[in-house]
């Protein structure tokens, strides 16, 4: 019979052998052994470029899963299964007419989601902790889930994407239903990264130089860049306490999650071949999270990729939409379904 102190052995070492993978494994599938960086005139290694992470690979590991990455046979297995299962509901007209469907994306034409797991074979875009989950406290659950139930009450219980306000940061850099590219640009003493999804751009200087006054707080924070030999990492802080970490379906458990003002982020850009940039970031929140979290992903270059305007509070009629539902729900229950 097993005692207590058995399993906890058991379960320790299977941690450490999963959390060791990442360096490794994750790699192997992407890094080009014979590709060297190229540099720009002021001998910065050069990012500059589009870039792209649509991804069928959840952000969170299920929970049925306990492998942290997948077989090249398992991979081929997954992309194909994806094809499949969109060209038979491409093939359902009916789709486009039955009470209750999405009218707005009942095809894969309507999105650009990705059909493939992560080049890496990773089971999840969460690499640490090994469990390929993130350390929710319970507050911050009740409190998404609250937000969700009352969804219809106002704006402020809305998705900050809904709202065309700003995805944040690290939310910013997490695949969606559609326009998940990124285009970087460098200058000797900054890096500018330009997101598809609601146009946000980010002008951050390569510089040690202090933060900005701490009781200014931002939605996308206040971010400071430096190099690490070929690694552009970029630190940043000085959020407030009304962004979400994750705001698309993609997103999983953790679209909703809030943020408060402790929130800490450092991202890591590292290319390693020709159409590969992995992307890393560890996220702490001691608000919201146990402990700090890793994810990484590899982004793939988009060279023939067109990028057009995003024009988001234009034409954004799903806010006062949804609430006007809600009220008309309100005074008239029996038509709900």
């Amino acid at each position: 019979m097993r005692t207590r102190a058995n399993w906890l052995i058991v379960a320790v070492s299977a941690a450490v052998i999963m959390s060791a993978l990442p360096a490794t494994a994750q790699l192997d599938r992407v890094r080009d052994p014979n590709w060297t960086s190229p540099r720009l005139p002021d001998g910065q290694p050069d990012l500059q470029g589009q870039w792209g992470n649509k991804t069928i690979t959840p952000i969170e590991r299920p929970e049925s899963e306990t492998r942290a990455y997948l077989s090249d046979e398992d991979m081929a297995a997954l992309n194909q299964r994806r094809a499949d299962s969109e060209a038979a509901n491409d093939a359902r007209p009916a789709q486009r007419t039955e009470a209750g469907r999405n009218v707005g994306g009942y095809g894969s034409y309507w999105l650009d989601s990705g059909d493939t797991v992560l080049s890496t074979g990773q089971t999840s875009m969460v690499v640490d902790p090994p469990t390929g989950r993130a350390p929710v406290k319970q507050w911050a659950l009740d409190t998404k889930a609250w937000r969700l139930a009352n969804e219809g009450d106002t704006y402020e219980n809305m998705s900050v994407w809904d709202r065309c306000i700003s995805r944040g940061v690290p939310g910013s850099m997490l695949p969606a239903g559609y326009n998940n590219v990124y285009r970087i640009f460098q200058t000797p003493d900054h890096i500018a990264i330009f997101h598809e999804m609601i146009h946000d751009a980010r002008v951050i200087p390569l510089s040690d130089g202090p933060f900005i006054d701490d009781r200014i707080d931002q939605w996308m924070g206040n971010s400071r860049a430096h190099w690490e030999g070929d690694v552009l990492v970029i630190e940043s802080e000085g959020f407030h306490n009304r962004g979400w970490i994750a705001s698309s379906f993609a997103g999983g458990r953790l679209k909703g999650i809030p943020t408060s003002t402790a929130l800490h982020v450092v991202e890591r850009y590292e290319r390693v071949s020709e159409s590969t940039l992995i992307w890393e970031v560890t996220i702490t929140d001691p608000n919201v999270y146990d402990a700090p979290w890793t994810i990484s992903m590899p982004l793939t270059a988009e060279t023939d990729y067109q990028i057009f305007e995003y024009a988001c509070h234009e034409g954004n009629y799903a806010v006062p939409n949804a609430l006007s539902g809600s009220r008309y729900l309100e005074k008239n229950p029996t038509d709900e379904q």
